[in-house]
């Protein structure tokens, strides 16, 4: 399968909040982009859902983004899906949130030493 990730995804372990219209869930974040993220959790929602999405990275101010499921990975009857949840697009991001948060992934790689080449 090819990855058609055209930005590097650095893993994380975040709460994030997801809220739509008329439904609210609590999540976490495995890992975020500069593009989006994705959500781990058991109720994945519908491809194509607009969802409010607020997190805080650890020693930084807490990002309040608009998103859209871009896929999902649902949890299976045998349980052989270890990671169920969303992947979610990041949509009309401000550039001031766009470079504050390629400014906190790029500190987390960092400090992991991904981002050392």
């Amino acid at each position: 399968m090819r990855n058609r990730r055209t930005a590097e995804r650095v893993p994380v372990t975040w709460s994030v909040d997801c809220e739509t219209e008329d439904t609210f869930l609590y999540a976490s974040i495995t890992n975020i982009s500069e593009l989006g993220i994705f959500v781990l959790t058991r109720q994945p929602l519908e491809i194509g859902t607009r969802l409010r999405l607020r997190f805080a990275p650890p020693g930084h101010p807490p990002f309040v983004l608009q998103g859209i499921v871009q896929w999902i990975n649902p949890v299976r009857v045998l349980g052989d899906n270890p990671n169920p949840g969303m992947g979610i697009r990041f949509v009309d991001i401000t550039s001031e949130d766009r470079e504050r948060l390629v400014r906190v992934i790029r500190v987390i790689a960092y400090v992991r030493g991904e981002g050392t080449n």
